[in-house]
């Protein structure tokens, strides 16, 4: 089943493709894992397009194949049969080196356990993605860093380890270290499934800024209340993708 998406809002900040033109797209996509002579297909012909602006929710069980297809679409896992197309780019005619520089580039990932780096305070990791693409000076990059940081509430955080922070404001933290670069698109796994009920809203209120912002946002999430948020939801079961509620 192929869904239609609406245009909502502008293109991201990044390299979007044209307004026309869905920021994602996948047609007839399936990921088969293997292991010896066993296969376990993920995604099974999944069509979805992902339009410039657009927040989109992606809700389904455990092991239903929500998280596979983000990291299909951020080209992290690629997939067995079908296309898929992000921004502009044909991720499936892509080498390993150009996915990474181009994901560095385009795509930011908020992941549900944070994933800070214990040894680096917050402003260095919100850096890191612009260190790794090495985007401008260290004070320009500093500078970048901190904006971040502002955008998410917590510019007087900068210097905390993560430690020192709470499970919200860790999160938070990762989702300036995701916009770093200004990505198109914004990925999501579980981003409030790790946290208590208000710090969850709180943090998905600064996702649906950075959306209202421009950036393209789809995420993941087994709770229906966040995800009416959503401008648009998708449920997948046993890797096929439907029209949600």
């Amino acid at each position: 089943m192929r869904l239609e998406a609406r245009v909502i809002g502008e293109p991201g900040l990044g390299n979007p493709a044209a307004p026309s033109a869905p920021l994602v797209g996948l047609t007839d996509v399936w990921k088969v894992y293997r292991a010896g002579r066993v296969e376990f297909p993920a995604l099974r012909g999944v069509d979805l397009a992902v339009q410039p602006g657009e927040m989109l929710a992606i809700v389904g069980p455990s092991g239903s194949g929500k998280s596979t297809i983000l990291n299909v679409i951020a080209g992290i896992d690629r997939a067995t049969k079908g296309d898929v197309t992000v921004t502009g780019r044909d991720l499936g005619e892509m080498s390993e080196n150009e996915l990474a520089r181009w994901r560095g580039e385009t795509v930011g990932i908020v992941f549900q356990f944070f994933q800070l780096l214990p040894t680096l305070t917050a402003l260095e990791n919100v850096m890191l993605p612009l260190d790794f693409a090495g985007r401008g000076r260290v004070a320009e990059r500093t500078e970048r860093a901190r904006e971040r940081l502002a955008l998410v509430g917590l510019d007087d955080k900068a210097d905390r380890f993560p430690s020192e922070l709470s499970g919200g404001e860790q999160q938070r933290t990762a989702v300036a270290r995701a916009l770093a670069c200004d990505p198109a698109l914004l990925i999501a796994d579980e981003p409030t499934g790790n946290l208590d009920t208000a710090t969850a809203a709180e943090t998905l209120a600064v996702i649906e800024r950075v959306n209202q912002a421009g950036t393209t946002v789809v995420f993941v999430t087994h709770d229906r209340a966040l995800s009416a948020r959503a401008d648009r939801v998708v449920e997948i079961r046993d890797g096929i993708v439907e029209p949600g509620p």
